[in-house]
C-alpha cells in the first residue's frame, strides 16, 4: 500500500511541476483505482467484523451485515 501511495505522490508532484503526458495521466487514474478498490475492501472487511448491541444486550446486527459476516457479498 505504502508503494501505491508514493507512486501516486509522485505523479502529484510532478503534475503541479508540468502537464502530465497521457501515459503518466493513464498511470495516475490506474493507481488511485487500485487505491480506492483497496480502500473499500478493507473498509467492507471493517464492517463486516461490526456486531450492534442494544442497550439490554441484544444482538441487533442488521441481517445483511450477519451475511456479510458468514462470507455473502448482497449487491446492495
Amino acid at each position: 500500500m505504502t508503494k501505491l501511495l508514493d507512486e501516486i505522490n509522485a505523479l502529484a508532484r510532478l503534475s503541479r511541476e508540468r502537464p502530465l503526458n497521457d501515459q503518466e495521466k493513464k498511470r495516475q487514474a490506474e493507481l488511485r483505482e487500485q487505491y480506492l478498490a483497496n480502500f473499500r475492501n478493507r473498509f467492507k472487511q471493517q464492517l463486516s467484523q461490526i456486531k450492534v448491541v442494544d442497550s439490554k444486550g441484544n444482538d441487533v446486527t442488521p441481517k445483511k451485515a450477519k451475511l456479510m459476516k458468514k462470507g455473502f457479498n448482497p449487491k446492495r
